[in-house]
């Protein structure tokens, strides 16, 4: 079995950068221990993602550099240990502050720096500069190449993200988030792996953290196995509300298979019928102020 091994650090933040530098190094030295290819973080880890109902001053104020040392500090990690470190901050940029993922090989190369596309204008985030396009990038990992993409929290809302990243190629999608998972949360990132056979992986914040609750997940998208009469649970993993580091087992070789014999993802799309998902002149009736087509 070609097995990639994904590490949810599903932590409580610190009220300090320095404090979530130095307490996201010890835990990526934990998922190290536990046999991890991969170790992501939940969303904007620089600043634990405290910008909800303060002044947008404040928090803007706390933006980082994607080139400074609090991202240094994981790259050299990543090296060190030989494992892929998807790490997220409130990253300083020309215009305001964007919500990034970056994603260090295991040589320390950056393989992805992606900007929450989908902000949530609505909300604290209206502050944010969005990011302009979806990324996927192939990963070298100690089980071969694995082809690896990102969408942030609110991004698994809209179809069309993890449908993009689909279309680029991705196998598994990587998903910081900062909110409560509950039933239609968890069936959005299920629906999202099962409808582009692919894998999901989102981590959390834990419980006692602000409008947060734990429950990170991991979807693998094998809805069906020639062996099983029926449709099989896509949900490798489920962690509970307590912060730690949990381990998901994602075997690459089965997700392999399904996708060249299964019908969901690009087998059967029909392109030329889906202008209306592109067209700026049509909006739907409920629009709300802030609108981007």
């Amino acid at each position: 079995m070609n097995t990639l091994n994904i590490a949810l650090l599903q932590l409580a933040p610190c009220s300090a950068l320095e404090g979530n530098l130095e307490k996201g190094l010890a835990a990526c030295k934990k998922a190290k221990e536990l046999g991890a290819d991969i170790a992501l973080f939940p969303e904007m880890w620089s600043c634990g993602y405290q910008i909800c109902g303060r002044p947008a001053q404040e928090w803007t104020a706390r933006a980082i550099p994607a080139g400074g040392g609090f991202a240094r500090a994981f790259q050299a990690l990543a090296r060190d240990l030989s494992m892929a470190i998807a790490v997220t901050l409130l990253e300083e940029h020309e215009g305001g502050p964007r919500n990034t993922l970056l994603l260090f090989d295991r040589f320390g190369r950056q393989r992805l720096a992606y900007a929450k596309v989908h902000t949530c204008d609505f909300d604290a985030e209206r502050h944010l500069t969005p990011g302009e396009d979806f990324f996927v990038s192939e990963l070298d990992t100690a089980c071969g190449p694995v082809k690896v993409g990102a969408m942030i929290c609110y991004d698994r809302e809209f179809p069309e993200s993890a449908r993009i990243l689909m279309l680029k190629g991705a196998e598994l999608i990587l998903v910081p988030n900062a909110c409560p998972m509950e039933i239609n949360r968890l069936s959005q990132l299920r629906a999202r792996a099962f409808e582009n056979m692919l894998a999901v992986a989102t981590c959390n914040y834990p419980q006692g953290v602000p409008d947060c609750n734990g429950i990170s997940t991991v979807f693998d998208g094998v809805a069906y196995l020639p062996e099983l009469d029926d449709s099989r649970d896509t949900c490798i993993l489920q962690a509970g509300g307590a912060e730690g580091v949990y381990l998901a087992r994602l075997d690459l070789e089965r997700l392999r298979r399904y996708r060249e014999t299964e019908v969901h993802g690009n087998a059967y799309r029909r392109p030329s019928r889906y202008a209306p998902l592109t067209a700026a002149e049509i909006a739907p009736p409920f629009v709300r102020d802030g609108y981007r087509p």
